[in-house]
């Protein structure tokens, strides 16, 4: 075990964090410390956004979506005959990956309420539902905003898409076992229910640690990975020291990239406090003498 997973498990020693497991990734190294017995794969819930919006950084490097594309022109064959708000015909996909897109606070929140509040139809659904502002004006939070993200890359590509991580980047990365919430129309949910284990949840953020590139290979673009932290999509800065940047999820999971210390922390947990981890990781000083 690393130094650093050494010494923060002692550090954790006397709290009660309802910790699962932490992984670092650190000098091309992943290792992991369990702290309960669970299941291989765990819910990282919020924390998925990172990944669908990583699949429109490897759209955007490919050439074929512009985060200012009008979401109503890639999805045309989508929207509603009648009962849209117009004002959706100004949104684009970086309202969406920005969470500006107008619509409600908590919107298609899977985790918390049941699939027959959004009826068989998410989309639809969505596109019917009237917007609360004008789309890139507000910052409001919602699952929404990332299953439209789901579903445009599954309009752009063909294929849903975890099954299009699975090729551009699961498979690069390494993925041992992967499995993502659908909606009654087969469409990945984008925002939530994606299970995973921590081990491989670390791997993207090496990737954004290493600027795009993971074991020499190169995945995303240098300028995808910085545009990624400088518009906030789904992933910021914790605070206004600009230490460690992270993207979090219900209960308590956690992706963190530290890069002072060029290790990026994975943190699955139920209802535990990962500030402590993220405190300890942004204040850890590595013992050159004694190992990392």
């Amino acid at each position: 075990m690393s130094r650093f997973l050494e010494d923060l498990t002692l550090f954790l020693k006397e709290k009660d964090e309802h910790l699962i497991r932490v992984s670092e990734y650190k000098n091309g190294v992943i290792e992991t410390v369990e702290f309960e017995e669970t299941d291989y794969c765990r819910n990282v819930y919020s924390v998925a956004k990172t990944f669908a919006m990583t699949a429109i950084g490897i759209l955007y490097d490919k050439g074929l979506i512009k985060v200012e594309d009008k979401v109503c022109d890639i999805l045309s064959d989508e929207l509603p005959e009648r009962g849209m708000d117009e004002r959706w015909r100004n949104a684009t996909v970086e309202n969406a990956l920005t969470h500006k897109l107008g619509l409600p606070g908590g919107f298609l929140d899977i985790d918390c309420n049941k699939s027959s509040v959004f009826t068989e139809n998410y989309l639809d659904y969505m596109f019917r539902y009237p917007l609360k502002c004008d789309p890139g004006t507000e910052y409001c939070y919602s699952d929404g905003a990332f299953y439209l993200i789901s579903c445009i890359v599954e309009k752009i590509t063909g294929i849903c898409l975890d099954t299009f991580l699975w090729k551009e980047l699961f498979l690069k990365l390494d993925f041992q076992e992967v499995a993502w919430s659908h909606c009654p129309k087969g469409h990945a949910m984008g925002a939530t229910g994606l299970y995973i284990h921590s081990s491989d949840m670390v791997k993207l953020g090496a990737l954004y640690l290493n600027n795009g590139v993971y074991n020499g290979d190169r995945i995303l673009s240098e300028e995808w990975c910085r545009l990624a932290v400088e518009k906030h999509y789904a992933l910021d800065w914790d605070d206004e020291s600009h230490t460690v940047y992270q993207k979090g999820g219900m209960h308590g999971q956690s992706l963190m990239v530290i890069p002072g210390s060029k290790r990026a922390v994975a943190v699955q947990s139920f209802n535990g406090d990962t500030g402590s981890v993220r405190n300890f990781a942004r204040n850890y000083k590595d013992q050159q003498q004694k190992g990392v």
